[in-house]
């Protein structure tokens, strides 16, 4: 069974920094793509970014700010967000797609105070 594990999420100040792991039992290698979305309150779902074998693409509101990158050997995917602004605030969860099926992590809370 596939779980997803996303962690690092918190309150931060416009400006800040932070960090988002996701933590996947099992080889990453085994999936097509790896993913993080957000979901803020009375918003649909969106992507982040992601990472996928032609490389990594990211949302217009977050390029130049966000970095997705994966470390294998830890099976986990990160997202390192920066210049954080109130805007960014949602629940941000990580996806994990192979082919006719997706994962989905719980979900992690990233909050910025004006």
């Amino acid at each position: 069974q596939v779980r997803l594990v996303e962690s690092g999420g918190g309150l931060v100040q416009t400006g800040g920094s932070l960090r988002l792991s996701c933590l996947v039992s099992g080889s990453i290698f085994s999936f097509n793509a790896m993913g993080w979305y957000r979901q803020a309150p009375g918003k649909q779902r969106e992507l982040v970014a992601a990472l996928t074998s032609a490389g990594t693409n990211y949302a217009d509101s977050v390029k130049g700010r966000f970095i997705i990158s994966r470390d294998n050997a830890k099976n986990t995917v990160y997202l390192q967000m920066n210049s954080l602004k109130p805007e960014d605030t949602a629940v941000y969860s990580c996806k994990a797609e192979r082919p006719g099926i997706n994962y989905w992590g719980q979900g992690t809370q990233v909050t910025v105070s004006s």
